[in-house]
């Protein structure tokens, strides 16, 4: 380590002594480069050539926090523009695309730091990409998870070539981060949010390692909005996903583009489904800023030199692309912007689901048996890494939306004593709200009543989930001064659907932020349940009647003596008239 500590001294001391774009540099090399790709880098060395190219370049990159880690640690980007467009202020001011790469969100997964180091020094040097920073802005996260980069061992991915030694999947706090982005529980993805807020980026790019088996292609990228999301911003999706592969094609890369993994674990012969990710995953979220997300996942399996050209390609790709088309593609995302704000009382997709529908495709893979395994007892796949094969597989990937759900007219209401649980939920995806300072007794509105409430029966990611049922019906509810008002009528609507209604996959009551809303509280016991049925059955003929049709028609019913008793409870004026109801409520007209 000390040596370490001692060569970047000696780098900090050489970038001093070049301070303008013109004069000779330093090195800039990177311990994954000085190994030959055969290690990479601590956190340290982030940190130091973070302020190195700064000061080699003072002109074209501000190296800055964004945010600090749970461990104390800070968490780096650079902002990088021949144009100084070093802040978000300046590169609006210049209309200039941005282009975020973030790396190491799964800090195991390192490629994105060494490829973007790599290339940002190519691209100062003018030995890549020349004039691209003239006409782009790269905001470049070199890690992002970096307590888990720090958590470094070898064997942390087991099914990956290389580096030697790396970080860590989760974060000190153990959340994973791409499960993060809509529920936004680690510290380090609330500072991430708020530099996408800052900033505002065209596209921006996720760079990961894929887990799976052994084959030949060498990357996937995928991403969205292509099947989902606003039908006219689909086209800069599909620009940036289509053109990256295609120069990936010319620079030498086998991509894919789709995820490369097996319907069914283990099994070629099962192929490959498409889909459309939830927004707790990085390309599941962007599309519902009206934004573009893409997914970079070199192959596991190919040796880490392999890997981060790869990604190094990825990232100058996507620049280029953003070099000659962001500005229609970036008028594509404020028109997208204006038809979001404009959603209210329009169907709006939820999720999205993929068909039975199947086409076969031709994949690069290798010879492999499938045989009964007598560690496992189960059959296994044995690849022949020696012989190459053509494999003839069957891919899914025709995607269609699933629930959809008209959007509220006029918005959402939050009751005062949610207010600060859900503002501040709101506040971080930079979505605006109000706050109501009057009553309003007695308002029209929708509530959402549960007709079924399934918990989940394991943790996950520190949350025991609730998928729910029912709908939204009108009713009367007395608003509180303190109560929020969050209108549909803004850019992010999808976005605020995708956090407040009950039925989206990674919504707040998905995420079981309102499990005590769902829970029954208070009870009748069985003996005075029975007093009080008697009593009801003698006074309401219209109730003996359903009560006597209930026991013939449901079997299942009839046999149960507590859904029997609870048959009575819930038509009693005892009943909790909150149990089963969502809190926050919608609204046809702004308050």
């Amino acid at each position: 380590m000390r040596r370490h500590l001692l060569a970047l001294a000696l780098l900090f001391i050489a970038t001093s002594a070049a301070p303008d774009l013109h004069a000779a540099k330093p090195d800039l090399a990177t311990v994954a480069e000085r190994s030959g790709y055969r290690q990479t880098g601590r956190y340290d060395e982030v940190i130091a050539l973070c302020d190195a190219y700064q000061q080699a370049y003072p002109q074209a990159v501000r190296c800055f926090d964004f945010g600090t880690s749970p461990q104390g640690r800070p968490m780096k980007a650079l902002a990088v523009s021949t144009r100084g467009a070093l802040t978000p202020e300046d590169a609006r001011a210049q209309n200039l695309p941005v282009v975020l790469a973030q790396g190491g969100i799964h800090a195991g997964e390192i490629d994105g730091k060494d490829a973007g180091f790599g290339l940002l020094r190519d691209l100062l040097r003018g030995k890549a990409g020349k004039g691209l920073l003239d006409k782009t802005v790269l905001l470049f996260v070199p890690v992002f998870n970096v307590d888990g980069h720090e958590n470094f061992r070898a064997w942390n991915r087991p099914n990956q070539r290389g580096p030697e030694q790396m970080g860590f999947r989760t974060t000190a706090q153990r959340y994973n981060l791409n499960r993060d982005y809509v529920k936004a529980d680690a510290p380090e993805m609330r500072a991430m949010l708020a530099l996408v807020n800052a900033w505002d980026p065209l596209v921006a790019l996720d760079l990961h390692v894929t887990d799976g088996a052994k084959f030949r292609h060498d990357i996937s990228i995928t991403g969205e909005p292509i099947n989902s999301g606003d039908q006219a911003l689909r086209a800069a999706g599909r620009g940036f996903r289509d053109g990256i592969i295609e120069k990936l094609k010319q620079r030498g890369s086998l991509p894919v583009a789709f995820y490369p993994s097996f319907e069914e674990e283990d099994d070629p012969t099962s192929g490959f489904v498409d889909g459309v990710s939830t927004p707790r995953f990085s390309h599941g979220y962007f599309p519902l800023r009206n934004r573009v997300g893409i997914l970079v996942e070199t192959h596991s399996w190919q040796p880490y030199p392999n890997r981060v050209r790869a990604t190094y390609n990825s990232v100058l790709a996507t620049l280029e692309l953003a070099a000659e088309h962001g500005p229609q593609w970036r008028q594509l995302e404020l028109e997208a912007d204006a038809r979001a704000a404009a959603l209210g009382g329009q169907p709006v997709a939820l999720d999205y689901a993929t068909t039975d529908a199947k086409r076969f495709i031709e994949f690069l893979g290798y010879a492999y048996t499938r045989t009964p395994s007598e560690i496992s007892g189960a059959s296994m796949t044995r690849y022949d890494e020696r012989t190459p094969q053509l494999w003839m597989l069957p891919l899914r990937d025709t995607v269609v939306p699933g629930r959809s759900l008209p959007a509220p007219k006029g918005g959402y209401v939050v009751p005062p004593e949610y207010a600060a649980q859900v503002g501040e939920q709101l506040r971080v995806h930079g979505i605006d709200f109000r706050t109501l300072d009057a009553a309003m007794p007695q308002a029209a509105v929708e509530a959402f009543d549960a007709d079924s409430v399934k918990f989940s029966a394991t943790s996950v990611e520190g949350h025991q989930r609730a998928t729910v049922a029912g709908a939204w019906k009108p009713a009367t509810a007395d608003l509180a001064a303190g109560a929020l008002f969050v209108p549909i009528a803004q850019p992010k609507a999808r976005l605020l659907m995708a956090i407040l209604e009950p039925l989206a996959p990674d919504s707040m009551v998905a995420w079981g932020a309102f499990n005590n809303s769902f829970e029954q509280k208070e009870y009748m016991e069985a003996y005075v349940a029975e007093e009080q049925a008697r009593l009801m059955l003698a006074r309401d003929p219209a109730l003996k009647a359903e009560f006597e049709k209930k026991l013939k028609d449901d079997p299942e019913f009839a046999g149960n003596p507590r859904a029997r008793l609870d048959f009575f409870y819930r038509r009693h004026p005892a009943w909790d008239a909150g149990y089963n109801r969502y809190p926050v409520l919608r609204t046809d007209v702004a308050p």
